[in-house]
């Protein structure tokens, strides 16, 4: 356990996610008479239902390409409208 100034922190090492090899938890001051322990084990808990950030948000090259494509059609279907629209008026 690291003690700083009025802090207690409890570092996990092992996170078991690719994107983070570090995580540091703040022990709330109400809390500071568990073991050092039972923080541990809340802290390892709460790395677990963590995880990795949802595929949703994830941007990948994929639905970057797919976002392009929709915004070109889009165009084009409005241009498209446009020009009928001028022909028929």
């Amino acid at each position: 356990m690291i003690k700083g100034v009025n802090r207690q922190v409890v570092e996990v090492a092992e996170t078991g996610s690719d994107y983070f090899e570090r995580a540091l938890f703040f022990v709330n001051p109400k809390y500071y008479g568990l073991t050092d322990g039972k923080l541990r084990e809340k802290a390892q808990t709460l790395m677990s239902v963590a995880g990795a950030p949802p595929k949703s948000k994830q941007k990948t090259k994929k639905s970057k390409m797919k976002t392009a494509l929709e915004i070109i059609v889009s165009a084009a279907a409005g241009s498209l409208i446009t020009l009928i629209s001028s022909m028929v008026f």
